[in-house]
């Protein structure tokens, strides 16, 4: 893709990937708050519209959605080496602080210290979420149909356990019959591209230019896309073929198969995996899922990140090697590339597309639709990440159709429930950056521990 004037280098871009990687902790609404604030918010490199825009189409993915909008606005900027760059730094710090937390894990067990620091980093993830639902909906929810759409989608997730992919065809349902309608307010999709030659607006721009991304852009990525599914496949194929009944062709077959059918993010599929890995093949003992689930949460990179940990478990037990480690590092690293080399095909392959679809209006209000959905959705997140940080126990509730998940009260952690409330100080009236209240909280949870208070 032709650099343009003005226009941020490859490597400049690359700098801020990195740092976006190394900042992502707190699952997909903690990467997706990171990503605006830092892209939208400080560098002003994409509108609000355009954001927008990529995270409706990486909602409907399957996958890990913010990895997936990192290759996607990767790919935007600087073509197929922007997508490979910011959707690989995206996934690279987190796998190996797992890979290395897995190794002390299979050996030693639990390390106060590391957890120490992740208790401080998610009382600052509570705060840096919260702000982007404040600041996602302030721009998404423009009007009161919009606000009631998020309303909806998150009293659906939180109290009826509503699939995520059912809230989304919902929603853009609503969007498309709503502009066919001629519904003054789904007209001209909630701000997102613009048709019939009307004015395109500063927060639908890259760098307050409308980006034409010319053929031989989307012809690249129809091929990196195609690249990507072979890359994919080939490793599958080839254990299928020369180790068949394996540890690491079951891997293989099992964690492929997840990559296609992970709508709604990782949180929608942990329960299965969790009872497919204790249950069916072995791979964990009752409640090492629970474990390293609390290693992914309080680590940069994709929440998904934690099926590596289940395929390290899977290897170190099954493989049957003298060097039990290696080959649970092999489990781990190729669950990793079984589950994210699908996701560089789905963004290579279907990118293109969705950059044509930005110029049809009804298309762009069923995704603006969307958008309204997915700030109720990150919302629940928001409160479910609030719940697990603030308190040390939930109980399920099910009440008639109503079936959530509750504080126990009389474990309410009350320093976590300080540092959180500092967090929020330091991010809404403090506005500090986010590696700064990161850095302080991780900070504050060792000091903590090293005073004997946690």
């Amino acid at each position: 893709m032709k650099q343009r004037d003005g226009f941020p280098t490859l490597g400049q871009a690359t700098g801020v990937w990195a740092r976006i990687a190394v900042l992502s902790f707190g699952g997909p609404a903690g990467q997706i708050a990171v990503m605006h604030r830092i892209l939208v918010e400080e560098r002003k490199w994409l509108g609000d519209a355009r954001f927008l825009h990529a995270l409706n189409f990486c909602m409907l993915l399957p996958g890990p959605e913010a990895q997936q909008m990192a290759t996607y606005i990767g790919w935007l900027m600087h073509g197929v080496r922007g997508a490979l760059i910011a959707g690989l730094l995206f996934i690279l710090p987190g796998f190996i602080a797992m890979m290395v937390l897995s190794w002390v894990y299979a050996v030693y067990g639990d390390v106060p210290v590391v957890t120490a620091l992740f208790f401080g980093l998610k009382a600052a993830v509570l705060a840096i979420v919260l702000q982007a639902v404040f600041r996602i909906g302030k721009r998404a929810l423009k009007n009161n149909v919009m606000l009631g759409l998020a309303a909806a989608s998150f009293f659906a997730i939180f109290l009826f356990d509503a699939p995520f992919p059912l809230i989304v065809a919902l929603a853009a349902a609503i969007g498309w019959i709503g502009t066919k309608a001629g519904i003054a307010a789904f007209q001209g999709g909630g701000g997102h591209g613009s048709t019939g030659g009307a004015h395109v607006s500063d927060a639908d721009t890259i760098l307050g230019e409308e980006l034409d991304l010319p053929p031989t852009a989307r012809r690249n990525a129809f091929r990196a896309g195609r690249a990507a599914v072979a890359l994919w496949l080939l490793p599958v194929a080839l254990l299928v073929a020369l180790v068949p009944g394996s540890v690491f062709t079951d891997i293989a077959l099992y964690f492929s198969k997840l990559a296609v059918l992970t709508f709604g993010g990782a949180y929608a599929v942990l329960a299965w995996v969790a009872q497919e890995a204790v249950g069916t093949y072995g791979w964990l003992e009752p409640g090492e899922m629970l474990d390293g689930l609390g290693m992914a949460e309080t680590m940069p990179g994709p929440l998904i990140k934690v099926l590596q940990f289940v395929g390290f478990m899977g290897a170190l037990r099954e493989a049957g090697w003298a060097m039990p480690l290696l080959a649970a590092t092999f489990g781990g690293i190729l669950t990793t590339w079984v589950t994210f080399a699908p996701c560089f095909a789905w963004i290579l392959l279907g990118a293109p597309f969705m950059e044509g679809l930005r110029e049809n209006r009804a298309l762009a209000a069923a995704l603006a639709s969307v958008t309204a959905a997915v700030v109720g959705v990150i919302l629940n997140l928001g409160i479910w990440f609030a719940i697990h940080v603030i308190w040390r126990e939930v109980e399920p509730f099910d009440w008639g159709p109503v079936s959530t998940s509750v504080p126990v009260p009389e474990t309410l952690d009350a320093w976590a429930l300080a540092l959180s409330a500092l967090a929020l100080l330091a991010v809404f009236r403090l506005k500090l950056g986010i590696g700064l209240v990161l850095g302080g909280a991780a900070l504050v949870g060792l000091g903590l521990h090293l005073a004997g208070a946690i």
